[in-house]
């Protein structure tokens, strides 16, 4: 499978945010997946401070993650994706 992500930098911080949701739609399940995310990004060398999935449910995007980057991205937007990731 492969996943949309983008990786950026913003006053020295590292973030990602993978377009991606759990399949049980369970914020355990987001948690697992978010780890598991997190740790492939970290073994193709991006540094990864703080991260985040994006994700569809009832026509809005949610975000689910690190609070400082969630509430970050809630009045920013999803950002431009900027790789992929294949699981």
């Amino acid at each position: 499978m492969r996943i949309q992500m983008a990786h950026l930098r913003d006053q020295g911080i590292n973030f990602t945010i993978f377009a991606a949701d759990a399949a049980n739609h369970t914020d355990a399940g987001r948690q697992t997946l978010l780890a598991q995310l997190v740790a492939k990004a970290r073994a193709n060398s991006l540094r990864v401070d703080m991260a985040a999935l994006a994700y569809d449910e009832a026509g809005r995007t949610r975000f689910f993650g690190t609070p400082d980057l969630v509430k970050y991205l809630a009045t920013r937007g999803v950002p431009m994706w900027t790789h992929t990731l294949d699981i």
